[in-house]
């Protein structure tokens, strides 16, 4: 079984140290809930872990499978079973997308998978996730609205299969009947052993996928690592307790802390 293990991790980004010594560890087959105020350190912290060239290493290590994934580029650390599904994908024109997800999928594959096959898998994964076929046939993101964006990066996971997959906000910009969808895909991975890190500013995801663990970052560290209750607890009361009950003042200019919900951290980052 895959493991990954994050120990001590400082970055920066621009020169301004966001992540101040994380301790983390994930197993393949768990489905691990990252929650924490806005600008604290979760984006970041899978960003660093895919090896995102705007993050500079400072201090600490990630073992992927035993082996160092800060020696390795982005696109090794993919071939070795990672996944990062991307809060704000990029558009891509003149790149076609079933192209670009043939080579994503041949660049994980001992022997390249024929047409046949690969279209096979293609049609069968946009059925899964009701989208139009033709959208495979457009330019990487060109034109797609919010929602199909993120399909599209649920798309390129069920057809790269990783060990463990990191979803940034793979539910904003979807409706219900849209979220229901990525959950259900999210649900199937899961069951055939699958690992998820997965930050949502809603709790609907979280009742849909059922983590295993809450895994919540403040100030650039994990000042929680247990209990998936948190969630409910987090989205009704916001993050006032890690201050009352945990000591930790929280950094940055924050509202007052009681009336921040999963749903109003996002409403914030909205209104920015």
């Amino acid at each position: 079984m895959s493991k990954l293990i994050i120990k001590n991790l400082h970055a920066e980004v621009d020169g301004k140290e966001i992540l101040k010594g994380i301790d983390l560890v994930i197993n393949e087959g768990e489905t691990v809930a990252v929650l924490g105020p806005n600008g604290h350190g979760k984006s970041t912290l899978l960003n660093v872990i895919m090896g995102h060239p705007k993050y500079k290493v400072t201090e600490g290590t990630i073992l992927f499978d035993d082996e160092d994934l800060l020696k390795m580029t982005t696109d090794e650390r993919a071939k070795k079973g990672l996944f990062l599904g991307m809060q704000n994908p990029s558009e891509i024109p003149g790149v076609i997308n079933s192209d670009f997800l043939r080579a994503a999928v041949n660049a994980r594959s001992e022997t390249p998978v024929s047409t046949y096959k690969f279209y096979k898998q293609l049609n069968n994964a946009t059925a899964e996730l009701k989208m139009p076929f033709d959208l495979a046939t457009r330019s990487l993101n060109e034109g797609f609205s919010g929602g199909e964006k993120k399909r599209n990066e649920i798309l390129q996971l069920l057809l790269l299969n990783p060990k463990i997959a990191m979803l940034d906000e793979i539910d904003s910009g979807l409706d219900v009947d849209a979220i229901q969808v990525v959950a259900d895909s999210i649900n199937k991975l899961k069951a055939k052993g699958m690992g998820f890190m997965v930050i949502s500013h809603y709790a609907r995801l979280f009742d849909l996928i059922q983590p295993t663990r809450a895994v919540v970052v403040v100030n650039g560290k994990v000042v929680i690592d247990g209990d998936p209750k948190y969630i409910k607890r987090i989205d009704q009361t916001g993050y006032e307790f890690i201050k009352t009950e945990l000591g930790i003042e929280i950094q940055k200019d924050e509202p007052d802390m009681n009336t921040v919900s999963i749903g109003s951290c996002a409403v914030k980052e909205a209104i920015k």
